[in-house]
């Protein structure tokens, strides 16, 4: 009887500890005037207020059903980059934090410890020895994970491969170290999550975690630096001849003429891990409107997931996605694409924004994936949120600079609970599809992008967008690793 009446006051005490829920990023919000959007759709209504660009000439984009048809896109020469009208202003969230478990007074303890049988109640050491069944210990609240919320801290065993090699992966224009740049001391830094274990990452690791699997990126340049980045990772940056290269596989292969394929596709042959990349700035659909015409328009389905994803979707047991660096009026112009949707031109007005019609993509090719996850059990879907840009006193076209070559001058923690990606965020909540948070951490390396060094050394446009490898994308890698 002594210990049912233990036991109740001992469920009295503890109680049951709250639960809550962490998650991650704050974007940038576009200024859109392009259209009235007070009559969206609840999708609609979390209005992507944000609007990013890649630097990139794109004078031709071919459709990805078209396999045979030149790939023009050119993401690097931003020489000749359209103009865009949209500028981006990042808003931190706030942040809240649940509250924590404590003990009851011990006013309120012996209260309640005089309604027990006398047998029952708690006494003071000064009265008697506790016995082990006397003694109650409080629980300690394990708090959830968030990746996205920690810091920034120095390592020395940083960076994770040489930026002077990875020569087989890495394509020179991210590799700083061959730039005229002198100060690398952003090298030397690694993401610390707050109540994460965050493994130490190895490539033969991975490896082994990844045997007889296919991960495969899909998305704009920031992807194809991702999907560079873990390459470098994999190998040490080493000459790794053994490694196959199997795009032929998914039709990546470069057509006649053209600058580089539509992506690429290596085959690591002791764990038969295959890791993929494949172009697709929109994640939509891209139908030419005239295959005979090689200046021809593309329609650019709003509501439907590209072709490739889709024809390969199977082939994928670890899947990432990201877009957003595209969506703005010049880059529209410039590949000749024409927003579609149920299979005609746009007439909706609350999609004719930029930022509508982006956060309405997101969110149709989320719901697309989460339906196809039933199919294939053994998938798992993230979609990265955006990398963020660090313009300062103007655009890239308007003497826009990130000339900052000190480490984390603007603070090394991120404290917030949401995601500075909020369309991201929101278009994932209740799917199987998961959040690859890397906003707001990003947002505190403006010293890591290539900023105005080139291999030539020739005056341009400054590159606030892309990052210098090894560098931020190495630790989304790490992120996603962990999260495997």
């Amino acid at each position: 009887m002594m210990k049912g009446a233990f036991n109740g006051l001992r469920e009295f005490l503890i109680g049951t500890p709250p639960a809550y829920s962490i998650s991650d990023e704050g974007e940038k919000k576009e200024r859109n005037m392009d259209g009235d959007l007070s009559h969206a759709p609840d999708v609609m209504k979390k209005n992507n207020t944000y609007s990013e660009e890649d630097f990139s000439h794109a004078p031709e984009v071919r459709a990805p059903e078209v396999m045979e048809k030149k790939n023009t896109y050119v993401e690097e020469d931003f020489s000749h980059a359209p103009e865009v009208t949209e500028k981006n202003t990042y808003v931190e969230e706030d942040f809240s934090h649940a509250p924590e478990v404590g003990e009851k007074k011990n006013n309120e303890t012996e209260q309640e410890s005089d309604s027990l049988p006398p047998s029952s109640k708690m006494t003071s050491s000064h009265e008697e020895t506790n016995t082990d069944e006397d003694l109650i210990t409080l629980p300690t609240e394990k708090k959830e994970c968030n990746y996205a919320k920690g810091k920034w801290v120095a390592d020395s065993r940083r960076p994770l491969y040489s930026g002077f090699g990875c020569k087989q992966w890495l394509s020179e224009m991210w590799a700083c170290r061959l730039t005229q740049r002198t100060d690398f001391s952003y090298e030397g830094f690694r993401w610390q999550p707050e109540n994460c274990e965050m493994p130490d990452f190895e490539g033969s690791i991975f490896l082994k975690r990844m045997q007889d699997k296919t991960l495969g990126f899909i998305g704009d340049s920031l992807g194809r630096q991702q999907f560079q980045s873990l390459m470098c990772m994999i190998t040490g940056g080493k000459e790794s001849p053994e490694v196959e290269d199997v795009g032929w596989k998914y039709g990546l292969v470069k057509a006649r003429g053209a600058v580089r394929p539509d992506g690429w596709a290596y085959r690591f042959p002791s764990t038969n891990t295959t890791i993929l990349y494949y172009w697709s700035a929109s994640l939509c659909e891209l139908e030419p409107l005239n295959t005979t015409d090689p200046a021809t328009q593309y329609a650019m389905h709003l509501d439907r997931p590209a072709t490739f994803l889709c024809r390969y979707l199977h082939s994928f047991d670890v899947l990432v996605l990201n877009t957003g660096h595209h969506w703005n009026r010049g880059k529209l112009k410039a590949n000749r694409w024409v927003m579609y949707a149920g299979g005609m031109p746009n007439k909706n007005r609350a999609l004719a924004g930029i930022g509508a019609a982006k956060n309405f993509t997101v969110y149709s090719v989320v719901k697309w994936l989460d339906s196809q996850l039933p199919k294939h059990p053994r998938l798992k879907a993230f979609f990265r949120t955006i990398s963020p840009r660090h313009f300062v006193n103007g655009e890239w076209n308007s003497g826009g600079s990130c000339d900052n070559t000190t480490p984390l001058a603007g603070g090394n923690q991120v404290l917030q609970d949401k995601s500075s990606d909020p369309d991201a965020e929101g278009a994932v909540e209740g799917t199987g599809v998961k959040l690859l948070d890397i906003t707001a951490l990003s947002q505190l390396r403006d010293e890591c992008h290539k900023s105005r060094y080139s291999i030539k050394s020739t005056q341009g446009v400054q590159d606030c967008l892309h990052w210098c490898l090894p560098g931020v994308p190495d630790t989304w890698n790490e992120i996603l690793f962990a999260q495997l």
